[in-house]
């Protein structure tokens, strides 16, 4: 059964699939006790495992997002935060089916987030820009929100994403440093030109295909850099070793990591050679998606091991 969605007249709605029906309350906003989950405007709901619908406004707009809770989230304990976004002329429904997110979040004990992008086709704005700086506002407005519904460690929030998605998350380090611990782009391209200071080093795991006939391995000069050049621009960022080295290699895939970075924030690129753009250990076709690495697993790992200092 999929969740629903409803708009009250520009409030947050958190609408829970096969729980029972909550009632709206008129005045203050309540506080949420451990293993309970607040409609904005309204009262307290049970915080159970599954899948809910956020609608926020935000620049101006409304805006909104699937939530995936796991089984831990009823210990009560602060729990990690993973945005993943999808890629373009996708939806979050898709992204959460591409990547198993959720699956994963069940096993590991952390939220999943899959925000929806704007237009049509639905898109994310990493570039220059009031469209970038409303993206951005919205995954900060999404963050805050989800903090004040439950209990969410703010030093283990990391954001993912697909193609476009990537380029999002790439946007959000740069812009959201201060939010996010740790970010992971699948199959992404990196603007050359693109303004970018985060205000702390941001670690970084990166999946890219040397097929990608859509944002190629090689780069789109002079707009996008080459993937290998753009992985060591951001380990220069973060203060790391000029030298990469080798820390894995089976089948298809050849990972490299940048380390003695400031605050530990590493840097790590999975080559996949002779694979296309996509989602690696995914269902996506065999021609184009690696199984020699699960993306989604090697994801958490990164992340579980580089929380925010």
């Amino acid at each position: 059964m999929r969740p629903r969605r409803i708009v009250t007249l520009g409030f947050v709605v958190l609408i829970v699939v096969a729980l029972a029906a909550c009632t709206r309350a008129r005045g203050a906003q309540a506080t949420p006790a451990a293993g309970e989950v607040i409609v904005h405007g309204g009262t307290p709901v049970p915080a159970i495992a599954g899948e809910y619908v956020l609608d926020l406004a935000s620049g101006g707009g409304q805006r909104s997002a699937r939530l995936h809770l796991p089984p831990a989230v009823t210990d009560g304990a602060a729990l990690p935060l993973v945005i993943s976004l999808h890629g373009y002329n996708s939806n979050a429904a898709q992204q959460e089916r591409l990547s198993q997110m959720s699956a994963k979040a069940d096993a590991a004990g952390f939220v999943a987030a899959y925000p929806e992008g704007i237009g049509n086709p639905q898109e994310w704005h990493f570039g220059p820009g009031e469209g970038a700086q409303q993206d951005v506002g919205f995954i900060r407005d999404l963050i805050g929100l989800i903090e004040r519904s439950l209990p969410i460690d703010p030093k283990r929030i990391y954001v993912t994403g697909i193609s476009n998605g990537a380029e999002m998350s790439y946007r959000l380090a740069c812009d959201l440093a201060d939010r996010v611990a740790a970010f992971a782009p699948v199959a992404g391209g990196y603007l050359t030109a693109m303004d970018c200071r985060p205000s702390r080093p941001v670690p970084a795991v990166a999946f890219h295909g040397t097929a990608d006939n859509l944002l190629p391995y090689t780069g789109m000069p002079p707009l996008l850099e080459p993937v290998h050049a753009g992985a060591e621009s951001w380990a220069s960022r973060n203060g790391c070793c000029a030298q990469a080295k080798v820390i894995d290699q089976q089948g298809d895939v050849t990972g490299e990591e940048w380390s003695e970075c400031r605050e530990g924030a590493d840097v790590v690129l999975y080559t996949i050679a002779g694979k296309g753009h996509s989602w690696p250990g995914s269902a996506m076709p065999a021609a184009i998606t690696t199984k020699d690495i699960s993306a989604t697993d090697a994801i958490w790992d990164f992340f579980a091991a580089h929380p925010m200092p």
